[in-house]
């Protein structure tokens, strides 16, 4: 087996990174350092950890334009795009570095005669953090920034599509003045991977990505009794009622369902509509998506970049194929789109009507620039549909009587409802899944409650 890394961009298929896997010896010097920088880490006070991790934050500021673009090259997200998701590490790494003197506060008992009584929150060890190549950044720093603000030291392990992240992350860490072996990180291959989380150095794995791959890591946890997180695969419905501002839950729906070429756990997947305002709503959905620019990502007038690879492409390709051959209407003629070419990571974008849920463009995860919409008469119909998948990641219901819309989120299995809007994280919010959607807890106060352990004093002060 080879023990290079190569990183194909989606751009042109050229090679864009190189890197050599690490060794056995690496990766045991890696552990062994992250355990020892870890005793002395978890002795430092908030104050000091948020210091330093602000610090980061400023200095990978100073490299957007440089992040930008390698986001663009490894991943092919539009480049008028790319600099956003450094915005958008930035907002959730300042909230979690600032939340965490009250999320880790010692959680103080009310007095009891003889008795101190309290709780505090301890750090876990060595965090393991396994990243994704969709949201490089975002979906890393959700784990990263709390894990070492808590007091544990951070193995990262990124995407072999966006290996230059982790490169970035740790610069930035280094530039800061973060302890050596506080934060490293591991170009890795399936296997190491598997080994590290079956190691004993490894105390806590935060996982991002396939449902597949969560399963690897609960196998090579299993019987460790470590913590486990996982985020894994969604098929997030939006459901938009009669009542709705039409012109807004459109824009909404189609942009939650393309941005990042449809390439988003939570990206809007399947669209339920009022049977009253349908055929309006797909006539603007067709007319807004068919005004998408397929191009290379290095394009400043891109809107829809090429997916990740080929095999992806060629994958919704074959989900469309299937729907229609059971009926489905697709939309959008892909030869208006020049750059499609089956084969090739350049998709057009697709809307299909008249489906339902024996398609598996209804079913199975996309990851791509598709979307069905289907008709519902009911609030009733609309929640059995939505309900209807083995994901649970996110829903949202598109409606002016606030009310009624919450009234329905109350009752959709998801991980978080959003009213009248969709596909964003508040970093103040609890982000975690139902179902095949995962398991687990990140950003908010409540994110830190995993990467900690509680420990009870319970002190006796007179004999």
């Amino acid at each position: 087996m080879s023990n290079k890394q190569i990183t194909h961009s989606p751009i042109d298929g050229s090679i864009y990174v190189e890197r050599t896997l690490a060794s056995q010896s690496e990766i045991s010097q890696t552990l062994e350092l992250a355990n020892q920088a870890q005793q002395d880490w978890r002795k430092t006070s908030i104050k000091q950890r948020a210091a330093l991790c602000h610090q980061m934050v400023d200095n990978f500021i100073a490299n957007e334009d440089q992040i930008a673009e390698q986001i663009c090259w490894m991943m092919g997200r539009p480049i008028q795009y790319a600099k956003g998701e450094v915005a958008g590490m930035v907002d959730r790494a300042r909230y979690m570095i600032d939340c965490a003197q009250k999320a880790l506060a010692t959680i103080k008992l009310t007095d009891k005669p003889g008795f101190k009584r309290y709780i505090k929150r301890e750090p876990l060890g060595v965090a393991f953090v396994v990243a994704p190549w969709n949201y490089p950044y975002l979906t890393a720093i959700n784990a990263i920034i709390p894990a070492i603000m808590a007091g544990n030291s951070v193995v990262l392990k990124h995407s072999a599509q966006t290996p230059l992240c982790a490169e970035q992350l740790f610069r930035a860490f280094e530039q800061a003045k973060l302890p050596q072996g506080v934060f490293q990180y591991l170009h890795l291959s399936h296997e190491d991977t598997e080994q590290i989380i079956a190691n004993p150095l490894v105390n806590y794995v935060a996982f991002t990505g396939s449902v597949a791959g969560g399963k690897m890591v609960e196998r090579a946890s299993s019987g460790r009794f470590i913590g486990v997180g996982l985020e894994l695969g969604g098929k997030d419905p939006a459901y938009v009622r009669s009542d709705a501002d039409l012109a807004h839950a459109v824009e909404t729906c189609i942009d939650g369902a393309f941005f990042n070429s449809g390439q988003s756990c939570c990206g809007i997947e399947r669209i339920y509509v009022d049977s009253s305002i349908y055929d309006e709503f797909v006539a603007l959905a067709v007319t807004l998506v068919n005004n998408y620019q397929l191009g290379r990502s290095d394009e400043p007038s891109t809107t829809l970049g090429p997916v990740v690879k080929a095999g992806a492409a060629d994958f919704v390709r074959q989900q469309v194929a299937d729907a229609v051959s059971k009926g489905a209407i697709a939309h959008i003629t892909p030869s208006d789109f020049p750059l499609d070419k089956p084969g090739t990571p350049y998709l057009a974008p697709q809307v299909l009507t008249n489906v339902d849920h024996s398609m598996s463009v209804m079913t199975e995860e996309s990851f791509g620039p598709v979307v069905g919409i289907m008709k519902v008469t009911s609030d009733e119909q609309a929640i059995e549909l939505m309900n209807d998948s083995e994901f649970g990641l996110t829903a949202s219901v598109f409606s002016t009587d606030i009310e009624a819309a919450i009234r329905i989120g109350e009752q959709l299995e998801t991980g978080t409802f959003f009213v009248n809007r969709c596909d964003y994280l508040d970093p103040e919010l609890a982000w975690t899944g139902v179902k095949n959607s995962g398991r687990g807890c990140t950003l908010s106060s409540l994110g830190y409650e995993a990467l900690t352990r509680p420990k009870s004093f319970h002190v006796k002060t007179s004999i």
